[in-house]
């Protein structure tokens, strides 16, 4: 899926999906984290992959992070977490693929 704009996919189907996709991994589980008022800037999406923990901020085709969101997202990369924004289920494979390759977070 490119980044480009496409007006009938949600958010919320795109977190589903990659929640679908995650949890079909053997070593991985993730669940949709939920706003609130104290909660601002958290990642979509938080889990553990063989022992890694994620944190991915979910945006649709042509959405962007906050100042928030990267801001928090690099703190999770710094403590050694998989963390990322991603648009599709392709760029979760590619984020987690290196970062398993790598060692390191993205």
């Amino acid at each position: 899926m490119s980044r480009s704009y496409h007006p009938n996919i949600t958010e919320r189907s795109i977190v589903n999906t990659i929640l679908k996709y995650l949890n079909s991994l053997p070593e991985c589980y993730a669940i949709k984290t939920h706003g609130g008022q104290y909660r601002g800037g958290q990642p979509d999406i938080m889990g553990s992959f063989q022992g890694r923990f994620l944190a991915l901020e979910v945006k649709r085709p042509g959405g962007k992070p906050t100042k928030l969101q990267m801001e928090i997202l690099k703190k999770w990369a710094a403590a050694g977490a998989i963390a990322g924004v991603v648009y599709s289920v392709d760029e979760v494979q590619k984020l987690i693929r290196e970062a398993v390759s790598n060692g390191s977070s993205t």
